[in-house]
């Protein structure tokens, strides 16, 4: 076996990993789930699940990645197998490589949303609140234009997305492609350095300009109203298995856990490379951009302009939405609007790339090490099939929300139970312990020891057994021909993962 690729440096490491977690979960998908979860009552949970599910298991997959990367292999079908010598294992690690690929699949979609936003920003083709307009023509002109260029108008089962959405769909699907096939210290790396940094500058200056907004609506809207909807404890909702679930995914989600995204990053690390400092600093500078940022933006901008009734109807309407009704609005009222909404949309478009390339990285990296394939093909062919998976929540009315439910945040929660059993229970939390501190320059307090042990795998099961308890029946019998295709699809996915996997150990086997 050919050597493994490695990163260059550890800057450029920890600023990919903050890359592959940094972007639309942050600044469109968090506003979301936070809105339409009760804004308060979302973010006790949140952080309840950031401590105690988010920063350990951020430490269980970079060791696991490296473990595995060490052993030659950057995928957790493998990685799996090496924590637990049964032939079940490399199945339950299937959800790691083909969960991001279903991910992706939709997520490239809306990141091709924010490169023509930022070019239609440029060319002032985005729509403007009317002076003195109601509630209800200041929102109408955003919406009319968002389910326009996506095609989602009426009730069709079928969208019919514009020329213009397709067209920077396809540009999207190139510059990924382009960016993969450069590899991981040459594209990826390269890509975070430049990206990372410059999104954070202009992040930091939207949001002192949201702070100190005015409503062109109404007197009664501010975008201080906005952050005490999201800062105003509401702990009567505490009991809503639902929202436990949403903030538990979204703390998945945004730090890229439960996908084995972390696992095939940390697979190019060195055994004698720091994890545990490096994992803080990841999920720290990852929080700081969703909390401190990405909640001080589309929110209040959106209950500036429209309230706070009608930012959570906006929410509810679609996974990634309120982004895209709010920021144009925001923008617009700015002196050079046009300008600052080409590089904010733009900076999105490069925050969204570090995310999208991390989440097909598992599939190239099976097809590399698995297969025997030279990055350049693996990275074409995976390309090639992602561009005709995602026209699945390209044309499909309900799939794109529907793939996020699930891949989004149920699989990636069950995956993440699933890892901490093997890690904890399998492998062996001493044995871990002692794996993860190997060239570390942060001793883990011994208080984390105890929490993976025992509080995170309890605190997975009673969030995925509250939900199925409380929810399963009522979300399995949604009705709708677009909804149970969706399913079929996603299903069909996993089987063909199964059958890849299989072939995979079967090669090994009969070599």
């Amino acid at each position: 076996m050919s050597e493994r690729e490695r990163w260059a440096t550890r800057i450029g490491l920890i600023l990919a990993m903050a890359g592959n977690a940094i972007g639309l979960g942050n600044f469109l998908r968090f506003p979301v789930q936070a809105a339409k979860n009760g804004g308060g009552a979302f973010m006790i949970p949140y952080f309840v699940s950031f401590l105690l599910l988010g920063i350990p298991l951020m430490w269980v997959e970079w060791t696991i990645g490296r473990y595995g990367g060490v052993r030659g292999h950057g995928t957790t079908p493998r990685m799996f197998s090496y924590l637990w010598k049964h032939p079940i294992s490399r199945y339950l690690g299937l959800l790691g490589v083909v969960g991001p690929f279903l991910i992706v699949i939709y997520y490239v979609y809306i990141e091709s949303w924010t490169l023509a936003f930022s070019m239609f920003s440029l060319f002032g083709k985005l729509p403007k609140v009317p002076h003195g307009a109601t509630i209800d023509q200041a929102l109408q002109p955003y919406q009319n234009f968002f389910q326009h260029f996506i095609g989602s108008v009426g009730n069709s089962m079928v969208l019919h997305p514009s020329l213009w959405a397709y067209f920077f769909f396809i540009v999207t699907i190139v510059i990924n492609i382009y960016v993969l096939r450069r590899g991981i210290s040459r594209g990826i790396e390269v890509l975070a350095k430049i990206a990372m940094p410059t999104l954070f500058v202009f992040a930091v200056i939207l949001a002192i300009r949201v702070w100190t907004l005015g409503s062109p609506v109404s007197p009664e809207f501010s975008s201080l109203k906005g952050l005490s909807f999201l800062w105003t404890p509401q702990f009567d909702k505490l009991n809503q298995w639902k929202i436990w679930l949403a903030a538990a995914g979204q703390i998945f989600f945004t730090l890229s856990l439960g996908m084995g995204i972390i696992h095939t990053y940390a697979s190019y690390l060195r055994e004698e490379d720091d994890i545990t400092g490096s994992g803080l600093a990841t999920a720290s500078v990852n929080e700081f951009a969703e909390v401190v940022l990405g909640a001080s933006i589309a929110i209040p901008a959106a209950v500036a302009f429209f309230g706070v009734v009608a930012a959570q109807q906006i929410a509810a309407s679609g996974a990634f939405s309120l982004g895209f009704y709010s920021m144009p609005a925001v923008l617009a009222q700015m002196p050079l609007g046009g300008i600052f909404g080409f590089f904010w949309f733009g900076l999105l478009f490069f925050a969204g790339i570090t995310s999208s390339v991390a989440l097909t990285q598992p599939a190239i990296a099976f097809l590399v090490d698995e297969f025997d394939w030279k990055r350049e093909k693996a990275a074409t062919v995976v390309g090639i099939v992602l561009f005709a998976a995602a026209q699945v929540p390209i044309f499909l009315n309900g799939a794109l929300d529907e793939l996020d439910f699930w891949m989004g945040t149920f699989f990636i929660t069950l995956f993440a139970l699933i890892e901490i059993i093997l890690f904890v229970w399998v492998f062996g939390i001493d044995r871990g312990w002692e794996e993860m501190h190997k060239g570390a320059r942060l001793q883990v307090p011994r208080f984390f020891y105890w929490v993976m042990k025992y509080v995170t795998p309890i605190m997975l099961i009673g969030i995925i057994g509250g939900w199925l308890f409380t929810e399963w029946i009522p979300t399995i019998m949604k009705s709708g021909t677009t909804i149970w295709i969706t399913r079929i699809f996603i299903l069909i996915m996993l089987i063909i993962g199964g059958i890849l996997v299989h072939r995979a150990f079967q090669r090994e086997e009969t070599a």
